[in-house]
């Protein structure tokens, strides 16, 4: 294939930079208690109230999830009282790390107090956070918007300390630019990067995330999907590998303190990619190299399908994972560009329909479902089979068939996610 420019080379390389990134349990919660940690800094001084105004995606990702490191607490309330609690945000997601029984214990006291109120904020930006506190007649605000660590804007009694505006209806224009992505871009950058540039971050990523892994399978977390998958493998690689990356779910939703390396703001998608490849490349005898410019495929290629998608929506996150663990293993197998976009189409026409109801312990059951449909779609493509153009939202290419899958949701799925989460509510 025809090299690249060190341009595009560069942008990839920083794009998987900016993304794999590591984090300590649900990066929703997580990001609430780090938004509180900075604005607690920002107040100097512990706060009589705390108001946390969101939108309805952070709702419903905090809701259901256990925050790492308590063994039982969920809640938006819960996750930044313990962030203005612990008041460390230089730790960033991993904010929460050993987070002792004390500061449990006293955030549970001040959540009992009401000191925390929480409002559904309404915006256009699907990932949004803002903390106001106050103490007496002082007053600090900070606002995260798009990314979890994007803070946008502080204030200290009213006075704007720092201001990092991005557009509310834009989820990219806080990111290194992403027009430059594509399936046979991608490729490209996998076959052609030094494997010096991109070896320290896929073995950071391999092991960390083998590690919470280990732990869903030694321990009992949740439904124990992955536990329970991998006894009734039998031997085979393919439920091996929807073991393997069910089990880190399990643990990382029911309150694991360690952390994972995460793909588009999610530790679910980072540990759909990691497992599976990692089972599939050591079952198969790969050399390490070829596993981690596959490992450059399934991480780039969600990315490039998330950019069009945005972080959060009523659309399974996994299922994006899911597709790129497909198209890795194409490649692993020789497959070609047109190989690799069959796979990505066969994914689509696939799971497209998979619901993100927040996130829980049952996440671990959808990633399951999307290493075997990845899989699926590797074994029809590499056999030259791809769902016929013209058919449901299949276009002739991989791009305009992301292209589809993104409108459907980002657009059209805007009306279900506002249900999904009045349901979940209302309960």
């Amino acid at each position: 294939m025809k090299k690249l420019s060190k341009k595009i080379f560069d942008v990839y390389t920083n794009i998987l930079n900016e993304e794999l990134i590591l984090a300590l349990g649900c990066t929703e919660p997580i990001a609430i208690a780090l938004a509180c940690a900075k604005c607690v800094d920002t107040l100097g001084k512990r706060p009589d109230s705390i108001e946390i105004n969101v939108s309805g995606n952070i709702i419903k990702n905090v809701q259901g999830v256990i925050i790492p490191g308590t063994k039982n607490l969920r809640g938006v309330e819960l996750s930044g009282i313990l962030g203005m609690v612990v008041g460390e945000p230089k730790k960033q997601l991993e904010i929460l790390q050993d987070i002792s029984k004390e500061q449990i214990d006293e955030a549970v006291r001040l959540n009992e107090q009401g000191m925390c109120k929480v409002n559904h904020k309404k915006t256009k930006a699907k990932l949004y956070i803002e903390i106001i506190m106050k103490k007496e007649q002082e007053s600090a605000l900070v606002e995260v918007m798009h990314l979890h660590t994007n803070i946008t804007k502080i204030e200290k009694n009213g006075e704007r300390i720092a201001y990092n505006p991005c557009q509310e209806d834009d989820f990219n224009s806080s990111l290194t630019d992403r027009t430059l992505l594509s399936v046979k871009k991608i490729l490209e950058y996998a076959d052609n990067v030094d494997i010096e540039t991109i070896e320290p971050i896929f073995k950071n990523q391999v092991e960390h995330n083998l590690k919470i892994v280990q732990e869903g399978l030694n321990n009992n977390y949740g439904l124990n999907t992955g536990k329970i998958l991998l006894k009734h493998a039998h031997g085979s690689v393919k439920e091996k590998m929807k073991a393997y990356a069910a089990s880190g779910s399990d643990a990382r939703m029911s309150g694991c303190d360690l952390p994972v390396v995460i793909n588009s703001g999610s530790g679910n998608q980072g540990l759909t990619i990691t497992s599976p490849i990692y089972i599939y490349a050591k079952e198969m005898n790969i050399r390490e190299e070829r596993q981690y410019r596959s490992l450059a495929v399934a991480n780039l290629v969600p990315i490039h399908i998330k950019t069009r998608i945005g972080r959060l929506s009523a659309f399974c996150g996994a299922i994006t994972a899911g597709i790129g663990v497909g198209c890795a293993i194409t490649y692993l197998n020789g497959g070609t560009l047109k190989n690799i976009e069959d796979t990505i189409k066969n994914g689509l026409a696939n799971l497209t329909g998979v619901i993100c109801d927040g996130a829980k312990p049952s996440c671990a059951m959808k990633i399951a479902s999307s290493v075997d449909a990845a899989m699926m779609s590797y074994q029809l493509a590499i056999e030259s089979k791809a769902v016929e153009a013209g058919t449901g939202i299949i276009y002739n290419t991989a791009e305009e068939t992301i292209e589809n899958v993104a409108n459907i949701a980002s657009d059209a799925m805007t009306q279900t996610d506002e249900l999904i989460l009045k349901i979940m509510t209302d309960r």
